[in-house]
């Protein structure tokens, strides 16, 4: 596995990143190749700029991190984030509707997200919180994501819970079977847990800003950032 690093979605997403600090995170996935980085909303014209000539494409969180925006507020976020060039769109499903079985509902909002992103081109993630989930529920909305015509389903925000585990994965890829992508995200921190799940045939990993260089050099520990967030202490 010689491009772990074309498997990444490098996350710039901590709430109190400085201007400054989120730039600077952006540079590095930049550096490492990385497939997106996965920005928040307001890095979106940021993130376009540096990266603007090289491999690495903008992805940002729709939703971020709970999920409970009302449907219509996260079709128009999608339409904004389509006018300013995203590549992907990595949404929130509303995973309070999902443990209160209210499929119709999860069906709904997933779709609005993913027709308004379709017709611009951009692919769309449907985040899970798989911690927040049992098995019945995360093969479940697994399949509502297919037929809302999701690109990928992705476990975990990084932010609520648990990350990827492995046993969640597995669940998705064998209710998936080949017809939507899997991304795990949340607790892959070095080269070995990333290598794993790339071996078992995922699509994608989402990974925090910090763990890109342990990941991409095979260190086995992230850098730690210096501002004081979660991804430096076991969060993304």
């Amino acid at each position: 596995m010689t491009d772990i690093n074309r498997y990444l979605d490098h996350a710039v997403l901590v709430p109190q990143m400085t201007r400054e600090e989120a730039a600077d995170w952006i540079k590095k996935g930049v550096q490492y190749k990385t497939k997106t980085v996965c920005v928040r909303p307001c890095d979106i014209d940021l993130a376009k700029k540096l990266t603007a000539g090289s491999e690495t494409e903008v992805c940002v969180v729709l939703g971020f991190p709970h999920g409970t925006q009302l449907t219509e507020s996260k079709a128009a976020e999608a339409e904004l984030y389509c006018k300013k060039g995203v590549q992907e769109i990595d949404m929130v499903a509303n995973y309070g509707w999902i443990r209160s079985g209210l499929w119709d509902e999860v069906r709904t909002d997933i779709k609005a997200v993913v027709d308004t992103a379709h017709k611009n081109k951009v692919a769309v993630k449907v985040i899970f919180e798989t911690a927040q989930l049992n098995t019945e529920q995360i093969a479940k909305t697994t399949e509502i994501c297919i037929e809302a015509g999701a690109d990928f389903v992705k476990t975990s925000t990084g932010f609520n819970g648990d990350g990827a585990k492995e046993e969640d994965v597995e669940t998705m890829q064998k209710t998936a079977k080949g017809r939507i992508k899997v991304k795990p995200s949340g607790g892959i921190r070095d080269y070995a847990r990333a290598k794993l799940f790339a071996d078992k045939g995922v699509d994608r990993l989402g990974v925090g800003c910090t763990s890109t260089p342990a990941i991409c050099d095979g260190a086995g520990k992230p850098s730690g950032c210096g501002c004081g967030c979660r991804c430096s202490k076991g969060g993304y």
